[in-house]
């Protein structure tokens, strides 16, 4: 592991919500120049579920996403409060998402997103011994749920229908460890 050869000369809060935090950092760079990062820190831990039942079907989760001002297609996914249990957080989205609950969870990756610019570190499992039920959607989805053969799900992925930087890297990880 190699030394971090960046330096922190003053941290200054531009912005805070419930979910994220933006901060200024003056630094001094590698080169040894001053400068300016912004660092946006999540208020709790991503996390993503793979569905996958006996017939090697999942479940993608369809929803406009504000940010991107673009309907999206994607795994189920959430954030679980920092010092909550990751596994917990992941059975409880699985259930609001999809209705699905499930025996089995085998961890797929641990993963950060856009690391240039936060700190946001996530967890990905791979759901199985699955049960259906009722979907608790929160007030801000509005979301279509469908289930599909995972080979499908690994095309739309080739095809560019599903670009969820979370969602590719978890379905093309679960493809592989399951033969697909």
């Amino acid at each position: 592991m190699e030394e971090n050869p960046w330096k922190t000369k003053t941290r200054k809060l531009m912005y805070s919500n419930p979910w994220i935090a933006l901060e200024e950092h003056e630094v001094v760079t590698p080169a040894g120049t001053d400068g300016v990062y912004g660092k946006v820190s999540f208020k709790n831990k991503a996390m993503a579920i793979l569905p996958v039942d006996e017939e090697l079907n999942t479940w993608l989760v369809g929803q406009f996403r504000y940010a991107i001002d673009e309907y999206s297609w994607e795994i189920p996914e959430g954030g679980s409060p920092i010092g909550e249990d990751i596994l917990e957080g992941a059975k409880r989205e699985l259930k609001e998402e999809t209705g699905l609950a499930a025996d089995k969870w085998t961890p797929i990756m641990r993963f950060h997103t856009s690391n240039s610019v936060t700190d946001e570190e996530g967890f990905a499992y791979l759901a199985e011994g699955l049960t259906e039920g009722e979907t608790a959607f929160e007030d801000t989805e509005k979301i279509e749920v469908k289930k599909l053969p995972l080979k499908a799900v690994v095309q739309m992925v080739m095809d560019g229908e599903i670009t969820d930087v979370i969602s590719v890297a978890v379905i093309l990880k679960a493809a592989r460890m399951l033969g697909i």
